[in-house]
């Protein structure tokens, strides 16, 4: 049985930011996936993810955007790789929409968090965001917040790069292998998989939508389906509105329907098409018994009620549907904390579907509390923990 100081259960976002960290540190560290990630099969996939420092889910979140911005920059110069650009950030909101994350006052709270995080932002008209923007069709009534410190990352190519770096740097890494059980025993955590037996001092356990089925957990855990659309654009000048340097990512909670939406801007060609995607909250599935086809008719009720009231030069054709999970906990919250009834082990999810812009910085936090090493203090951990939080500054 080989010893680690460390092993990290799960390498998705959080998994191998935290393997990387790690690393970084000369500890011995070691890996463990059931798959062979980045893989579609859990919650950090899909092309590009929307990263923002002021969040409408609340000020704590900030300082773990900004530290993730910071490490993906680092990578891109160690990698020679394109991670991250920030081109821009819309928030929409009014009277008529759907509240994201139960927050009524989404676009709100964003301007809020921005006034403490130092963050630069516009208020726009819905005629400025347009004139600027025109793929959008926005109301009279709906607010607009924008910044120039948002933007979009590559998912599966920040975990791949994490993964490079961690091996580059002596982690030993074990894919397409399944943890079956872990326990506490003397001197720290034993992990069982499906193909050997491994000892360490301290067990971070990451596992995204799998997380119910490993952790004995004091909370309520829920995995919800979502989908990400892609939808082909007109002709090039369409394209032209939907690439990076003019569409900017986007949040929105738009009038009359029963879920937000939010997007991004198209990284291919014509037939590439852009991504839009909603974020429903009404039913539960687990990743084995979630439905991972997209079908037709979810593909033309998503077009009709989400895609073409709001946008101009996007047309019917879905060119490209996956499946993402969420791992969601009460008020849309994190975890990030030492079990309570094994102090060896660590856990990082649910991240409730806003985790990915924020893993760079959950990664090193990970490998701070494995390493016992003092945490920043613009980090309030004590809104992380399983014990509910007061959600300070959130609405």
């Amino acid at each position: 049985m080989k010893h680690y100081d460390v092993i990290v259960l799960g390498l998705g976002a959080m998994g191998s930011s935290a393997l990387y960290q790690l690393a970084s540190r000369n500890v011995s560290v070691l890996g463990i996936d059931q798959y062979d990630p980045p893989h579609r099969l859990g919650s950090t996939h899909g092309e590009s993810r929307i990263t923002r420092v002021a969040c409408g889910e609340g000020p704590m979140y900030s300082a773990l955007a900004r530290r993730s911005h910071r490490i993906w920059t680092e990578l891109e110069e160690q990698l020679d790789v394109s991670l991250m650009r920030l081109n821009g950030l819309a928030v929409i909101g009014g009277p008529r929409g759907a509240h994201r994350h139960q927050n009524p006052r989404f676009v709100e709270t964003t301007e809020e968090a921005a006034d403490l995080a130092g963050v630069k932002y516009e208020r726009l008209s819905p005629a400025e965001l347009m004139a600027r923007h025109p793929a959008f069709r926005i109301s009279d009534d709906e607010k607009v917040y924008f910044d120039k410190d948002s933007g979009y990352v590559t998912p599966e190519a920040c975990i791949r790069a994490q993964l490079v770096r961690a091996r580059q740097q002596k982690a030993d890494i074990r894919i397409n292998e399944r943890v079956t059980s872990y326990e506490s025993v003397s001197g720290g955590v034993c992990v069982v998989t499906d193909r050997g037996v491994y000892h360490a001092g301290q067990l971070i356990i990451t596992a995204g939508p799998w997380l119910p089925q490993l952790l004995r957990s004091p909370v309520e855990l829920k995995v919800q389906r979502q989908v990400l659309y892609w939808f082909a654009l007109a002709d090039r000048k369409s394209l032209e509105m939907y690439q990076p340097e003019n569409f900017p990512a986007f949040i929105w909670m738009v009038p009359g329907r029963d879920q937000n939406i939010y997007g991004l801007p198209a990284l291919g060609g014509v037939s590439d098409g852009v991504k839009i995607a909603t974020e429903q909250e009404q039913t539960e599935d687990t990743p084995e018994s979630v439905s991972r086809v997209v079908s037709e008719e979810e593909r033309r009720s998503m077009f009709a009620t989400y895609v073409e009231p709001f946008f101009n030069g996007v047309t019917s054709q879905c060119v490209r549907a996956e499946v993402c999970l969420y791992t969601k906990v009460k008020d849309a919250r994190f975890i990030i904390d030492r079990h309570p009834d094994m102090p060896n082990v660590l856990v990082a999810s649910p991240c409730s579907g806003h985790g990915f812009k924020h893993s760079g910085g959950i990664g090193e936090v990970l490998a701070k509390l494995a390493l016992r090493e003092t945490i920043p203090a613009d980090i309030d951990m004590r809104q992380f923990t399983f014990e509910e939080p007061a959600r300070v500054g959130a609405a």
